[in-house]
């Protein structure tokens, strides 16, 4: 029969359960520092001025509720909302117009809409910061069919 005071049979099964609670602890660990990424990248401050894949066109980005909102700060082209529609806002000037609502916090982004003056319509959207200076812009139709663009900070 063994011995259960013996000091060896004491030993095993504590370092053991020490080896598997610092493992878990580890992998806790690791688990924080991963997801903590996402956060972190929601929490830059994505204020200012992004040129956006259209060349000449800025937008600028500001806090709004937990998200951020952005408006046309110089467009290309006419820059007039031409396809607007409403028939009395085709004649109004891009330059001021909101175009993304992104308030909503989501994984390591924002939800929310976005206004494509090229054809007149709002789609749902995201925003996604992949860096201080550079965001992934993603409009979408039923949420499986989106045309993204990634934009640069000017300033």
């Amino acid at each position: 029969m063994e011995d259960d005071t013996h000091p060896m049979a004491a030993r095993i099964p504590v370092r053991r359960t020490v080896r598997g609670l610092l493992g878990r602890t580890l992998a806790a660990a690791l688990l924080l520092v991963a997801g903590g990424g996402a956060q972190a990248q929601r929490d830059l401050d994505l204020a200012g001025l992004w040129q956006t894949e259209t060349p000449g066109s800025t937008v600028r980005l500001a806090r709004c509720g937990a998200g951020w909102c952005g408006t046309f700060a110089a467009t290309a082209g006419t820059g007039v909302d031409a396809q607007n529609p409403d028939p009395s806002l085709r004649g109004r000037k891009l330059v001021g117009v909101s175009i993304m609502k992104a308030d909503t916090p989501s994984g390591d982004g924002f939800e929310g809409s976005l206004y494509n003056p090229k054809d007149g319509k709002t789609y749902s959207g995201s925003l996604t910061p992949k860096g201080p200076n550079t965001v992934e812009v993603a409009g979408c139709v039923l949420s499986v069919i989106c045309k993204r663009q990634t934009w640069q900070r000017v300033r």
